[in-house]
This record gives structure tokens, sequence and C-alpha cells, in this order.
């Protein structure tokens, strides 16, 4: 089988993250669920963002609306085994970056998958796109 989407991941993240394959994670091939690996992205991003005080809704007053989102499979998941989320963020843009996620067997350290989510800086109080803000920028170095 030919990958038909490619994501290169960065040479370093900044965080990670354990988190279980739970039963309802599973579909019915009873291996973990493509919709449950963006859930699972979900809750990686969020804790990546509570690592750093901040959270969907506020970064330094701005909150995230995502953009996009693919995925890579490289193996099956099964239920129990702890995958092991490592989180970086790049490609940013006036108003945009991506968080890139890779994701192995905590015991094999073996790829499970690999996943990008783009993310829009979004004020709600006016209901548009805003720069990124300076102290997301500083605190990850970019």
């Amino acid at each position: 089988m030919t990958e038909r989407i490619r994501i290169s991941l960065p040479k370093s993240f900044s965080f990670q993250t354990e988190i279980p394959i739970r039963v309802t994670d599973l579909n019915y091939g009873n291996h973990l669920g493509n919709d449950s690996v963006l859930t699972l992205v979900h809750e990686a991003r969020v804790r990546f963002l509570i690592h750093h005080k901040w959270s969907e809704f506020d970064i330094e007053g701005i909150g995230l609306v995502l953009s996009d989102a693919a995925i890579v499979y490289k193996a099956q998941g099964r239920y129990g085994q702890i995958l092991v989320f490592e989180v970086a963020v790049g490609n940013f843009s006036k108003t945009a970056c991506d968080f890139f996620f890779r994701i192995t067997d905590q015991k094999t350290g073996k790829e499970v998958a690999r996943a990008k989510t783009g993310a829009v800086f979004f004020d709600y109080s006016i209901s548009r796109p805003v720069s990124v803000p300076k102290a997301f920028l500083k605190q990850l170095g970019n």
C-alpha cells in the first residue's frame, strides 16, 4: 500500500504524554479506530496547552480553531496498549501554526501513527482570526 499523505515530523518534540487505548477507542476490526486517533490527538494537544498554562480558549486571551487534520497510520493499536504522544509546534504563519504528533507504543517504541493538526488563532469576541500571540511564540522558541 502506498502512503497517500506524508507528514514530515520536526526533529525534536517539546512535550510528551501517555494515553492508554480504551475499549471505546476500538473499531469493528478490534483495533484503534481512525476517529479515536483524532480524539486522542485532541487530548494530547489539550495536555500540551495545560502544561504551558494555556487552554484552547485562552492563550494570552486568544483561542484556537482547528483548520485541518491529517493522520498517517504505521501500525495497529490494541486495547490496553499505552501510547506515547510527542507534541511539537511549527509552520507558523501570521495567524496559524501546526501541531505535530508522533504516536508510539510505550513498550516497544514502535511508531503507531503520526498526525498533524492545523490551528488558527481566533478571537471569539470579534469572531475573526488574529495574530499568533507573542507569548506563545516566545515560550515555544519560535
